[in-house]
């Protein structure tokens, strides 16, 4: 047996306190590492009945092979006989096994030497599995860090046992990300890798908007109000539709909070980053002209809403178009990603110009309505066929009787 003393224990004690590795894992390792180096030792690649005992009352270790006794010795690496277990245990019958030490002379050195490999792998290991299973567990979910270092564009983020990454296209645009300054970030992706694991987090996806909504309105993180759709554009603005499963509470309201204390304090958060709460609706129409708040809307006119496109028309006033578009666009493009309908925008006069437009191109194809009853004939060429039919007469006759009839009566009155 070979003494190792209590310095091992503390060892693995400090091991995990400070990194959280097991003490099992620590003295597993060492046992391994003992077996390799007498199979080494022996020149042997394989040896099945070889293990490693440790006393951790007297704080000693050593390697011991299992052999079943028989009563003819056939292979001497798997078998003892009868008289010699005798030696080791005098209760020992046939067919029993016995543990037998087989320690070699002067091999706490080597075993040091391939315990010091073994057990330095094994924690390597098993503190990456416990990054890896840590922040799956985080994955898609906020967490705080502490800004280490910024190289080539890329921030390192310390969000505990590990400094993440927070990629250039996952920064705020503007932001300054100065070392050693707390930073609220979403965890994006873990990627597994032969040293510890890859943790990439973002600073500018719209999942911090929602979870920040969670942490700040009880109504959300209840379920009473129901965030819908999130469009974020980082550093810029942002959009969020909202429903209350209650009637009773505005969904709207709950989330800007008493005089607005907390939708200032997520905007607080975002370093002032516009935030625009919209009502969701099941109606598409309604739902539009929230989303394109804070523009005033004329009408919305449905073009394709089915499994293949989703396309709306809105018209609005005329100065109201700059408005409903956004600078740059981006009004009616976070719109778009909220609501998920693509959204054509004209104000009042271009609306009016398209319609004559094409009024004048089916007219052209078509004709237009005069043209159509150009030749129909007069009322008047009909009358004189049909009262000379009826009657017999010519009109014109017929209206010469009526008049000498009429000065005929004059005269006798």
């Amino acid at each position: 047996m070979i003494k190792i003393g209590t310095a091992l224990f503390e060892a693995t004690e400090e091991l995990e306190r400070e990194k959280g590795i097991s003490k099992e894992v620590i003295i597993e390792s060492l046992k391994d590492a003992l077996v390799a180096a007498y199979k080494k030792h022996i020149r042997a690649k394989e040896a099945p009945n070889v293990e490693a005992i440790l006393d951790e009352t007297t704080g000693e270790i050593g390697v011991f092979r299992t052999k079943l006794v028989v009563e003819n010795v056939e292979d001497e690496n798997l078998e003892i006989s009868l008289e010699d277990a005798k030696e080791i245990d005098d209760e020992v019958e046939l067919e029993d096994e016995v543990k037998i030490e087989v320690t070699p002379e002067n091999f706490g050195r080597i075993a040091a030497q391939s315990a010091k490999q073994v057990i330095t792998q094994r924690i390597r290991e098993a503190e990456r599995k416990l990054v890896l299973d840590e922040f799956m567990e985080k994955k898609g979910t906020l967490t705080t860090g502490i800004i280490q270092r910024v190289e080539n564009r890329n921030v390192y983020v310390n969000i505990g046992k590990t400094d993440a990454i927070l990629p250039f296209r996952e920064q705020i645009p503007g932001e300054y990300y100065k070392p050693g300054n707390r930073i609220r970030v979403f965890v994006l992706n873990v990627k597994e890798t032969n040293r510890l694991p890859q943790v990439i987090v973002s600073h500018a996806h719209a999942e911090i908007v929602r979870e920040l909504f969670e942490l700040e309105v009880p109504e959300i993180e209840d379920g009473i109000v129901e965030i819908k759709s999130i469009a974020r554009e980082a550093g810029f603005r942002t959009k969020l539709a909202v429903h209350s499963n209650d009637p009773e509470i505005d969904s709207v309201g709950a989330c800007i909070g008493p005089r607005g204390s907390r939708i200032q304090t997520i905007v607080g958060e975002l370093k002032n980053e516009k935030i625009d709460i919209v009502r969701w609706s099941e109606d598409p129409v309604e739902y539009i002209v929230n989303a394109l708040s804070p523009a005033r809307i004329l009408s919305v006119d449905i073009l394709a809403d089915d499994e293949n496109a989703h396309e709306a028309l809105v018209i609005v006033p005329d100065d109201q178009l700059s408005l409903a578009i956004g600078r740059e666009g981006q009004n009616v493009r976070l719109a778009h990603k909220l609501t998920g309908w693509k959204i054509d925008i004209k104000n009042e006069s271009q609306a009016a110009q398209a319609e004559a437009a094409y009024q004048a191109q089916y007219e052209e194809e078509h004709g237009s309505d005069e043209d159509d009853f150009a030749d129909v004939p007069a009322d008047d060429t009909e009358e004189e066929p049909i009262v000379e039919e009826e009657y017999g007469i010519d009109a014109e006759d017929m209206v010469e009787e009526v008049a000498d009839s009429e000065s005929e009566d004059s005269e006798e009155v």
